[in-house]
């Protein structure tokens, strides 16, 4: 027997208008159009496999397709995450706008940001999905949306400039389409990778190259084609790993298992601990040799390795030792003060390397937004910003305020 409480919560157009306002509570939506296009656009007709309650959870992705091992490499974005980029993205009615990764219901979005007067180009390299999303945008009356199967590190040149471009896989690097592919005042929203840290990053075009106007935590499937990078990992041993993009980084397995079986040093900085993404983003950039180190919950709950590397945490690398940050309850004075653990010959050293970031974080810039990203495409110039990462098309320079 179904009863009426059953009955609200399976009804499509009631969890809809739940999942709005959920997402302005939250902060994901923060103006009248996004509001307008979510309430407006039916998201689980792009997922009609999922169950209701799933297709409209926030911050849940849902399943579109695995490869041979079962992993996922399509999924349709939770809902909060769509919004945050949405909002980063300024879009305004009659703009152009390409979509790269698709999955048919961000289009359907972006297409009621834009209205009548806009157009919206949407293109994947899988056909599965982009068939997929065909059939849900002329289901759902969204025909007027393009649909291009291709590689979108290429861009699709047929439509370009745009307005806006908005990447919605993690991708490693920016390729030069995805600029020359923007109008002089446009705008890229890209889920960009840096050391295994992924941030949605809103870059304004600056000349020949892109300047961060806002970044926001995210995480997403990564790229597949030319745009796809193989990060080095290293299982040290069961449940616990660590892994790098930077080639330049030691991942001596062996060496590194060794350490976690040498005593553990802790060191407390006096600094509080708060803004964890914040501050995992300035330590990701920082440190001089970063990993990310990832333990099991039965390698935490055993005591070897803290909470802290449940979901992956930045760890400063030698060939023979490890150091990574971990946070203790601050006595009387509530919340946490931030600190390490180090395993190995090296510990001491890189403890100190790893305490002085912390400090120096708390100290100068322990406020959201406080870093600016710029984007400089082509050789690196021979006088560098102290923070850069190099990457294939051309390197990322940031500087904290």
């Amino acid at each position: 027997m179904t009863t009426a409480s059953d009955s609200t919560v399976r009804d499509p157009d009631t969890l809809r208008a739940d999942m709005v306002r959920a997402l302005r509570d939250q902060d994901g939506i923060t103006s009248e159009p996004v509001a307008a296009a979510f309430a407006a656009v039916p998201r689980h007709r792009f997922a009609p496999d999922a169950p209701l309650e799933l297709a409209y959870d926030l911050h849940r992705t849902v399943p579109v397709k695995k490869d041979e091992n079962g992993l996922d490499i399509s999924v349709m974005s939770a809902a909060h995450l769509q919004a945050v980029m949405l909002e980063q993205a300024g879009i305004e009615p009659g703009m152009r706008v390409l979509e790269i990764g698709s999955g048919g219901y961000n289009a359907a979005l972006i297409q009621e940001l834009v209205g009548s007067d806009g157009a919206v180009t949407t293109v994947d390299i899988d056909r599965d999905i982009i068939d997929r999303a065909r059939l849900c945008l002329d289901d759902t009356g969204y025909t007027q949306v393009k649909t291009v199967l291709a590689d979108g590190e290429t861009g699709v040149p047929d439509g370009a400039p745009y307005d806006r471009i908005i990447v919605t896989a993690a991708a490693w690097d920016i390729p030069p389409s995805w600029i020359t592919g923007l109008t002089v005042n446009g705008r890229l929203v890209v889920p960009l990778t840096v050391h295994g840290t992924n941030r949605s990053i809103a870059f304004d075009r600056d000349g020949e190259g892109l300047v961060s106007r806002s970044y926001r935590l995210a995480r997403f499937v990564p790229m597949q084609g030319e745009g796809a990078v193989k990060e080095h990992k290293a299982l040290l041993r069961d449940g616990v790993a660590v892994q790098t993009d930077d080639a330049r980084v030691p991942l001596n397995a062996e060496a590194l298992n060794r350490a976690l079986d040498s005593p553990r040093m802790q060191r407390w900085s006096g600094a509080a601990f708060d803004l964890p993404d914040e501050l995992e983003l300035y330590l990701t950039l920082n440190l001089s040799s970063v990993a990310r180190l990832h333990a099991s919950k039965d390698v935490v709950d055993g005591g070897l390795v803290d909470a802290s590397a449940l979901l992956g945490v930045p760890a400063l690398v030698s060939e023979d030792s490890i150091v990574y940050r971990t946070r203790r309850e601050n006595g009387d004075t509530g919340g946490f003060e931030s600190g390490v653990v180090a395993h190995g010959p090296q510990a001491e050293v890189l403890a100190d390397q790893y305490v002085d970031l912390l400090r120096r974080w708390a100290e100068n810039h322990r406020r959201r937004g406080a870093a600016t990203i710029t984007y400089l495409p082509g050789p690196a110039p021979s006088a560098l910003p102290q923070v850069t990462v190099q990457k294939r098309h051309g390197i990322l320079a940031v500087s904290w305020r």
